[in-house]
């Protein structure tokens, strides 16, 4: 058995100095007041929140290319992008693979294969220290995309599929003035080469989308364990409409206030990014992740590209309205149960003893330790 005392506990109704009771990696009690067992682990006000469930992330491409054009190896890039994510605070890790890019030459297309395997590999020589499961990303525009989504499809780590199209013009990019200054940025490309692109991209959205759109639904709609899909990037009324009548239960980082409004009283769940409130608005100048939280249409939040902002994103929705227990839900107890995953996410007995020490100092949430079915890995 082992006893947390003295800790600031939030469950998802509450919070309050209390104590932790685990036993064989699941929570075996929540009690309020100071406790009198021996040897039980004094955390002196810190507080002990639920380990949080990252539905989406690309935060391993950034190890795969740790500079531009500077390749790194699959597995040491694997076993990084992992102690970053569990040093975070997180302990339930869904890895967004992208099925099919903009650029037939980008890392994602190259090390797919690569990654998903390495994934696998390392979780069984139990190198890993969160859970690691499947989020597959699918650009619609690819030309090749049933034959490389077909592998995923009946593995048993995917838990969530998303219809992406990243064609500008449209969606994330209809700001084309926003689209040039992030790849020619990040991507490096140059003026001719985006111009290029963009004449290249519109006539494959117009050869593929709609074709690979049918054949995801349909794949995903055999499959005798239903997967969640979502919609990335809906931007009008008509986006979240369309990903309805496709039985799209989530709604990724809608880009405008009448996006997520549509997608509210549809019964979608929704999806902003992290980043975007640590950094007060969108990067591609969309709707800013704070304004749908102060109207009701922020359900969980992604660290996306930052592993840390997920935290700290959760604690700033307290500016925005929220209760403590209700900010936290947005990143462990939310996104768990949008996915199926239902024995966490949240400080209760019967669940699995995830959880985190957290200690606020000048102002920003700091993890202290991170324990996954009751043992520490962080």
């Amino acid at each position: 058995m082992t006893v947390i005392a003295n800790a600031r506990i939030v469950t998802a109704d509450e919070e309050f100095v209390g104590s932790l009771f685990v036993r064989n990696g699941v929570i075996a009690e929540v009690a309020g007041g100071q406790s009198t067992v021996a040897g039980a682990d004094d955390w002196n006000g810190d507080y002990l929140l639920p380990g949080m469930v990252e539905v989406h992330t690309d935060n391993l491409e950034k190890h795969l290319m740790p500079r531009p054009k500077v390749n790194w190896p699959v597995l040491p890039a694997i076993i990084a992008h992992d102690a970053q994510i569990a040093a975070s605070g997180i302990t339930t890790v869904l890895d967004a693979l992208s099925v099919g890019d903009i650029d037939a030459d980008s890392i994602r297309v190259r090390t797919l294969t690569a990654c998903s395997e390495g994934l696998r590999d390392a979780s069984k020589a139990g190198i890993l220290r969160a859970d690691h499961f499947l989020h597959v990303r699918l650009e619609l525009a690819e030309e090749n995309l049933l034959d490389m989504f077909d592998p995923f499809l009946h593995d048993e780590r995917l838990k969530l599929v998303s219809l992406m199209d990243h064609t500008p013009g449209q969606r994330q990019w209809t700001d084309l003035t926003h689209y040039r200054t992030y790849v020619t940025g990040k991507r490096g490309w140059s003026e001719e080469k985006v111009d290029s692109m963009l004449v290249n991209l519109l006539d494959r959205q117009q050869r593929y989308a709609d074709a690979n759109r049918s054949g995801v639904v349909a794949r995903c709609m055999q499959r005798t364990v239903p997967v969640p899909l979502a919609t990335h990037d809906d931007t009008t009324v008509a986006h979240v409409e369309e990903g309805v009548g496709d039985g799209v239960t989530i709604s990724e980082f809608p880009t405008t206030m009448a996006a997520a409004r549509a997608a509210r009283e549809r019964g979608l769940g929704i999806i902003m990014g992290a980043p975007n409130l640590v950094r007060g608005g969108s990067h591609s100048g969309n709707v800013s992740a704070a304004e749908l939280a102060r109207a009701d249409l922020l359900d969980v939040l992604s660290s996306d590209y930052v592993p840390a902002s997920l935290l700290h994103a959760a604690f700033l929705l307290r500016k925005e309205g929220f209760s403590l227990p209700n900010a936290i839900a947005t990143v462990s107890r939310n996104p768990a149960l949008m996915v199926g995953l239902i024995d966490r996410g949240e400080i209760a007995p019967e669940l699995r003893a995830d959880f985190i020490r957290v200690r606020i100092a000048a102002g920003i949430p700091v993890v202290m330790g991170v324990w996954k079915a009751g043992r520490q890995i962080a």
